[in-house]
């Protein structure tokens, strides 16, 4: 099992994810460099010097850039100043640099499909999809370490968990708004802090021995999880891609409950505790229910007051797809080769 010679961290209290900031990462290249550099100093005194021309839309250098700059609109980092959410030079650079990664996304997702279509599409198990699959992966074949990975990684955007899609419910109105917030509602724990989704995620992290504090995971994530978490960020950020972030909400609800019931099955059979456990079955039943609202209310709701924002209701689902097939790539290939698919191998579990 990949492991350094760190030993875990305790977890002798409740998880509490989000009670401080965390600290600036290091760097991956001269776009993210620029960002660090920048936020430490607290602000530009004039004009950043930015060339995204040849940058690789997807790789870590822009996508960790991206990620500095959007998470200023969620917790913010320890000892850069809350005011630099809004300063202008830096909304220039991440402009530019989001302006690239949107470029790379539209290129690569090209459907002519309806909204219904595609929809549909992600109820379909293409041929070989237990080779392709990361939830059958660790339904199946899955490692206690590889657990640990998948936990690790997906938590910078489990321990913020549906507030990026909570940017989309002032864009909205009337059924669409109304099934959006009811879903919203589930998702923040239908008025129980303890059953906030964010929250329920940090208990899983502490079943499995992983540090429970937001952002805590920066460094080892690679691009490709940045750029899942950096689209949901991008398109709840942008009105005119209220559409594209409908659809985004959509793929996610509508794959859901049936990937989350393979990650409750590999829960169970590593003896990853019950708190790991709990996660995954509450999203089986509540997604479950959440899909036929996003079908019939939220996407239904928005095309039949707005019906030319099909296209990109249909953009964000394929784009989501897209992104999220990288990154099953990326795990799944490393992990055959029983490596770390992470940046930093995590220390061994206690």
């Amino acid at each position: 099992m990949p492991a350094d010679d760190q030993s875990p961290p305790p977890h002798d209290a409740p998880p509490e994810s989000r009670r401080t900031s965390p600290p600036l990462p290091e760097p991956r290249g001269s776009l993210s460099r620029l960002v660090v550099d920048t936020l430490r100093a607290g602000g530009s005194p004039g004009p950043l010097p930015l060339d995204t021309h040849d940058a690789d839309p997807y790789g870590d250098d822009l996508q960790l850039a991206l990620y500095l700059l959007y998470e200023l609109h969620y917790q913010g980092f320890d000892g850069v100043r809350e005011d630099l959410e809004w300063d202008p030079e830096l909304l220039g650079l991440r402009r530019a640099l989001e302006g690239r990664f949107l470029h790379a996304l539209r290129a690569n997702c090209r459907s002519t499909d309806s909204a219904d279509r595609a929809l549909a599409d992600l109820l379909v198990e293409p041929v070989g999809h237990i080779r392709t699959s990361v939830s059958h992966h660790l339904q199946h074949d899955g490692a206690l370490w590889q657990l640990r990975e998948y936990a690790a990684a997906r938590s910078l955007y489990h321990l913020k968990e549906a507030d990026p899609h909570a940017w989309v419910i002032p864009r909205l109105h009337g059924r669409a708004k109304a099934g959006m917030v009811a879903v919203e509602f589930d998702e923040f724990g239908a008025g129980r802090s303890e059953d906030i989704h964010a929250r329920l995620y940090a208990d899983l992290m502490a079943d499995l021995a992983l540090e429970t504090a937001y952002g805590y995971y920066l460094d080892a994530a690679p691009g490709e999880v940045l750029a899942t978490v950096n689209l949901m960020s991008l398109l709840g950020l942008h009105r005119a891609l209220r559409g594209a972030l409908v659809g985004h909400f959509a793929a996610v609800e509508v794959t859901s409950s049936p990937g989350s019931r393979r990650l409750a099955k590999a829960m169970r059979r590593s003896g990853a505790g019950p708190a790991a456990e709990r996660f995954y079955d509450e999203h089986v039943e509540a997604d479950a229910v959440h899909e036929q609202v996003v079908r019939r209310d939220v996407i239904g709701g928005l095309l039949a007051s707005e019906p030319g924002l099909e296209t990109d209701v249909v953009f964000g689902i394929e784009a989501t797809g897209f992104l999220e097939d990288r990154l099953g790539a990326r795990l799944l290939s490393a992990w055959r080769e029983e490596r770390s698919a992470l940046r930093v191998p995590l220390p061994a579990a206690g």
